[in-house]
């Protein structure tokens, strides 16, 4: 019988990934979850138990970001943390007809993917532009943008497909390198910051960047282990059996709370996020259009206390003429569905 040819487009047949149990545990096996479109229905039952799919993103407070920033059809506004582009697919939706979002991130992995994602959704070049950029070189799109934004906003909160991917190095509960940056094309992992810094450094850091109470106890252990840091478990292991030492009594709860912290004040330092922050903030008032309004979410003290003082300071100054004051917080509906919504904090002002 002669050979039958297969036709070159013929894609090969590909097994479905295969794991341990009946449920898939470890981030490479979630097929199902790392193709939404694909599988639908399984993925809005992650989404009703109140998870989030891995590789994916729930926007927070997306009413309330729209009530405050009023986007409408012919403005020009700016996500300056475009992430997995949930906020901006809402805002793009009012912009039109006529409108342009300009969205920047630094991330060099997830932005093509979320570009390529919302581009199959038909937002062209037109009335969507994304750059790849820190939000604290946001003048240099100004330019472009026509002199000023009408509204910006910008979503401080590091996005799941980070911290659920152990490639990245952002999450302590699977092993990965200990990376945690936004971008790992720049700058050193945090698995190198720790090999230099100091022992009270570490402490102060602990402390002004994530609050944390055993902030002594546990730069003392980083730094006696720092040789063997090289991965996420390995810091993790290290940070939880630092803290009975320091409290018999610290129950499981509090010490993941440590952990998590820990791994956040990190993070912070190896990508110099409060300096980006804080020149981001004296950018805003020159960026906004007159009576342009800014949207800005923080997940944590160090965050919320830089936007309340530029807030506060750029109203006596006269270059916001109102701003938010009381804090916006998700709705408990809201905290139900997606409990990484639990911390967030939303203030907003308008430009003079």
């Amino acid at each position: 019988m002669p050979d039958v040819p297969i036709p070159a487009s013929a894609a090969p047949h590909q097994r479905r990934v295969r794991y341990r149990g009946t449920h898939p545990r470890r981030f490479a096996e979630k097929y199902k979850e790392l193709n939404a479109e694909k599988y639908a229905q399984d993925v809005e039952k992650v989404l009703q138990s109140g998870k989030t799919p891995a590789g994916t993103h729930r926007p927070i407070c997306v009413q309330e970001i729209l009530e405050v920033l009023q986007p409408q059809p012919g403005q020009t506004g700016l996500d300056a943390t475009l992430g997995f582009g949930g906020h901006a697919r809402q805002l793009l939706a009012r912009l039109r007809p006529g409108g342009r979002l300009f969205a920047i991130d630094v991330d060099p992995i997830e932005i093509m993917r979320t570009e390529a994602r919302l581009r199959e959704l038909g937002f062209g070049d037109d009335e969507l532009r994304i750059r790849r950029l820190n939000f604290a070189g946001v003048p240099k799109l100004l330019g472009e943008a026509g002199g000023g934004f009408d509204f910006i906003l910008a979503d401080l909160g590091v996005s799941s497909m980070q911290l659920d991917d152990p490639a990245r190095g952002f999450t302590f509960k699977a092993e990965g390198p200990l990376d945690l940056r936004l971008n790992p094309q720049r700058g050193q992992p945090a698995s190198a910051f720790l090999q230099t810094v100091s022992e009270p450094a570490l402490a102060e850091l602990l402390r002004e960047h994530s609050d944390e109470p055993q902030a002594r106890v546990i730069a003392k252990a980083v730094c006696e282990d720092r040789q063997r840091l090289t991965t996420t478990t390995a810091l993790a292991k290290t940070v939880r059996n630092a803290l009975p030492k320091a409290s018999p009594a610290n129950p499981e709860d509090a010490i993941k709370r440590s952990i998590r912290r820990t791994f956040q004040a990190l993070r912070i330092a190896v990508n110099d996020e409060f300096s980006a922050l804080d020149q981001f903030l004296r950018n805003l008032p020159l960026c906004l259009k007159p009576r342009g309004r800014v949207a800005i979410l923080t997940f944590h003290s160090g965050e919320d206390k830089r936007v309340v003082r530029a807030f506060t300071d750029g109203c006596a100054a006269g270059r916001y003429a109102e701003w938010s004051g009381a804090p916006i917080r998700a709705t408990p509906q809201e905290c139900h569905d997606n409990p990484r919504a639990k911390c967030a904090i939303l203030r907003w002002a308008v430009a003079g």
